[in-house]
């Protein structure tokens, strides 16, 4: 039985707040990856080694799959998870047209699919990350929600850094666009939703953070 404190009733509507802010997502992403040319469709993402192509074929390969489909495609790959992934998605990527894997998305904007861990908040920065991975490295202005961005940099954990080889140690995020902060020591600024890739594994182009530490999480040559 609930205790009387409505902590059940708060869970609740946190919930339903970030499946809104996850549909939201997916029907905006849609919109704008229905937009893109060719040569943006082809052009190399944030995702090391995948096109633009890929990541939008990926975003949606949980609402296609099954769960007996995607253990096959597990074995198939004998167990690696990044594998099975690499593949399904160049594989699908070429199997759908443009208009078809932006169609997924948007007709799955409402899908209950979440990742193996973390719920429906993990499932909004799956959306979210991958959505950068895409508008960030093809120059384009879009600028997540501050509200989308709130749930994903207050739900930053010591487990999910390490998952995505984050290391933190002696260094302090502060967001410049947004009153947010994560963990201590030199300090790291930049915008919210470059902080939030960083925290998520990728590099960014050099200017994008400032701070001496800055220069770990970025990339030249692009």
């Amino acid at each position: 039985m609930h205790n009387a404190t409505g902590r059940p009733g708060k869970q609740a509507g946190v919930e339903t707040d970030v499946r809104a802010a996850i549909a939201a997502e997916r029907r905006e992403l849609a919109g704008l990856f229905k937009g893109l040319s060719a040569d943006e469709w082809n052009a190399p993402s944030l995702c090391e080694g995948w096109r633009v192509r890929e990541v939008v074929a990926h975003m949606s390969m949980g609402f296609r799959l099954s769960l007996p489909a995607t253990l096959g495609e597990l074995v198939k790959a004998r167990g690696n998870l990044h594998r099975m992934t690499d593949r399904v998605a160049r594989r699908d990527a070429a199997a759908h047209s443009v208009g078809e894997l932006s169609a997924f998305l948007r007709d799955n904007a409402d899908h209950p699919w979440t990742p193996p861990v973390g719920g429906f908040v993990a499932a909004l920065g799956h959306d979210v990350v991958h959505g950068l991975d895409v508008t960030v490295a093809l120059g384009l202005d879009r600028r997540v929600p501050e509200e989308r961005l709130r749930f994903l940099l207050d739900d930053i954990k010591p487990s999910g850094l390490k998952f995505f080889g984050v290391d933190l140690r002696g260094v302090r995020l502060c967001a410049e666009d947004m009153d947010w902060s994560y963990g201590s020591g030199a300090p790291v600024y930049g915008a919210a939703q470059d902080l939030l890739l960083l925290a998520f594994g990728r590099r960014l182009a050099h200017g994008r953070l400032r701070g001496e530490p800055g220069s770990r999480f970025t990339f030249t040559g692009r």
